[in-house]
């Protein structure tokens, strides 16, 4: 259930320049989580646009730019369920977000792109995120967008909760802290 919110200066981008990048973040999204071209996995899929006026957006205390890279400066965030990615998925992330942004709006550039793209990755706590007027956990995103329970990525999740339940044990936390996965069984 990954959403990526861009925030950009109001000019730095048109409309369709927008639909084309909608459409690159949303297939980014969509490999995310794990390759989820499903009904499921299309719902989840969320992009939105935050335009910020230009006398708002300041680098290195000045509203040009001065500081700032071609193809400008953007602020995306990045919102995934906690342990749902290692880090060569982050990487991947920060990388295609870059890759969106730059071949629309700088293709071709010479030199250095996209360094004022900064990307942030944002992990909502197991038990944080809800629809439908209750929680929803990793395993019921996993299923409603088809990712193989059983399969590596999945095996993964497992396995960075299992890890964060002996530590919480460690640290004698209370049983219904939250943030563990809700279902401990295996398929």
């Amino acid at each position: 259930m990954p959403i990526i919110q861009v925030q950009h200066r109001r000019s730095s981008l048109n409309a369709d320049q927008k639909a084309v990048v909608a459409a690159r973040l949303t297939e980014l999204l969509l490999q995310m989580e794990g390759g989820a071209r499903t009904e499921g996995g299309k719902a989840f899929a969320t992009v939105l646009f935050n335009p910020v006026d230009d006398a708002d957006w300041w680098v290195g205390g000045r509203n040009d730019d001065r500081f700032v890279h071609p193809p400008g400066a953007f602020l995306v965030t990045v919102t995934i369920p906690e342990g749902y990615m290692n880090q060569a998925h982050k990487n991947e992330v920060h990388a295609g977000v870059t890759a969106a942004l730059v071949d629309v709006l700088a293709p071709g550039q010479a030199g250095p792109a996209g360094g004022s793209i900064l990307v942030m990755i944002d992990e909502i706590t197991e038990g944080n995120w809800g629809a439908a007027g209750h929680p929803i956990s990793i395993a019921s995103i996993a299923g409603t967008v088809g990712l193989d329970p059983a399969g590596e990525r999945f095996a993964w999740v497992h396995k960075y909760f299992d890890a964060k339940a002996r530590q919480y044990a460690a640290a004698d936390y209370p049983a219904d802290t939250g943030g563990l996965l809700t279902t401990p069984a295996r398929p």
